[in-house]
């Protein structure tokens, strides 16, 4: 249940970002307040290309819609 919160509220957040055209360190520093609020450890958050191929979650749009932010599971 926690999870699907989590993803919930990263994918609003998300919306939001990529509406207002926030800079890609902007949102990963949003992000990564959100979910360590939320207690959660192991994780990586990546900016890339909008074009790169992943099999992890895309959690925000940045730069008008140029780069995604992917947030990856580590093992802790």
């Amino acid at each position: 249940m926690k999870k699907l919160i989590l993803a919930s509220s990263l994918m609003l957040m998300a919306l939001s970002a990529s509406a207002t055209g926030l800079s890609c360190e902007d949102l990963k520093a949003k992000i990564e307040k959100k979910v360590d609020g939320k207690g959660v450890k192991g994780y990586t958050l990546t900016i890339v290309d909008k074009a790169t191929e992943t099999k992890n979650r895309v959690v925000g749009t940045c730069e008008s819609g140029s780069k995604k932010i992917i947030y990856e599971k580590t093992k802790s």
